[in-house]
């Protein structure tokens, strides 16, 4: 039976709807705006006047939706097999040598903007939401002022004038679980400090939240693997490396991704994230516990069906995906159809 779909939420229609064809209208004439998809901006008919555009701003909406998010456990949660990621918000573009793009990132997304993105993605099915310690004044706007019942799995750094200080943040906060930001996972096991991550889990545990570990290197599940660290999931960048950015394989080194971007453009220059991804689903099967896979489309290098069908095929229990509003509605549409129509996959669900 195909399920019912809900007319969009009041605050996603008319003033809203209105402001953004203004904010759209200035745009059109940009070059860069092509980037973002056919989902942006459907169609732009320019007449002989170049000042006089004529914009078709009807990017999809709730009456879009094609189905219903699947979700899947972690503990005693219900999540979303998509999570919504939070560089957009915090302007992290990832965009390889392009300077202007996160300062665009950041004057696009205003806290009312995310309000309604995080809002528009709640009633389109996604239940959880990617945190940060510093974008929690704007979430908690978005739960008040919508009533919303959005998750978060908030990333925690582990400075070490600090160790545990953003840990407890989080927790003040009100984060639904917690997980090491990957940066740290790979830094701490390059340097041999693994006793660092496991004070870091213990301390989640203690407080009594779900704790993940978050990496870029396979290094770092293997470690905790290895010792058997109490982590309740991991949260592990997984792509595949056909886009054009992507370096030679030859030019890969472990680590690398925590380190200085180098000049040679045969060399990592935030341009991947998982450099071995064939090792990364082969060990992930044996791997009994749940994983949310990020950085799924490359910071943007790789299409939405693509990536998605990439993860989830090779073992990926969750994906997290930073979206901008004009690109909640398709992204889930995707991921609905992407997990409806899987083959057998390379990894049993763990979620």
């Amino acid at each position: 039976m195909k399920p019912k779909i809900k007319k969009p939420a009041a605050g996603l229609t008319g003033k809203t709807l209105t402001r953004r064809r203004a904010f759209l209208k200035g745009l059109a004439g940009i070059p860069l705006m092509a980037g973002f998809g056919g989902s942006f901006i459907k169609s732009i008919s320019v007449k002989n006047n170049e000042t006089d555009r004529i914009i078709g701003t009807d990017y999809p909406d709730l009456t879009d939706l094609k189905g219903v998010m699947p979700q899947g456990k972690l503990g005693n949660l219900n999540i979303s097999r998509l999570i919504m990621g939070c560089n957009q918000i915090g302007g992290w573009a990832h965009a390889r040598d392009l300077i202007y793009a996160s300062g665009l990132f950041t004057a696009y997304n205003t806290d009312q903007k995310v309000i309604e993105t995080l809002h528009l993605s709640e009633k389109a099915g996604i239940n959880t939401a990617f945190m940060v310690n510093r974008y929690y004044p704007v979430f908690h706007r978005y739960l008040k002022e919508t009533s919303g019942k959005m998750q978060s799995i908030c990333q925690t750094y582990l400075e070490e004038k600090d160790f545990l200080g953003d840990i407890d943040n989080a927790v003040d906060n009100g984060a639904t679980a917690l997980y090491i930001q990957g940066g740290y996972g790979d830094r701490y096991i390059k340097e041999g400090k693994i006793s660092k991550l496991a004070e870091a889990i213990g301390h989640i545990k203690k407080k009594g939240f779900l704790a993940g570990m978050g990496a870029h290197s396979l290094e770092v599940i293997k470690a905790c693997e290895k010792e058997n660290l109490p982590v309740d999931f991991y949260v592990k960048t997984f792509h595949h490396d056909k886009y054009w950015s992507a370096h030679p394989m030859d030019k890969r080194e472990e680590f690398s991704i925590v380190g200085e971007p180098s000049d040679d453009h045969n060399k990592i220059h935030d341009n991947m994230w998982d450099l071995f991804p064939k090792q990364t689903s082969e060990y992930m099967k044996t791997v009994t516990k749940p994983w949310i896979a990020f950085k799924v489309l490359a910071a943007g290098a790789i299409g939405p069906k693509d990536g998605f069908r990439f993860a989830f095929e090779n073992g990926a229990d969750f994906i997290t995906v930073g979206m901008f509003d004009f690109q909640v509605v398709n992204n889930v549409n995707t991921a609905i159809e992407v997990i409806a129509n899987l083959g057998k996959r390379g990894r049993n669900w763990y979620a």
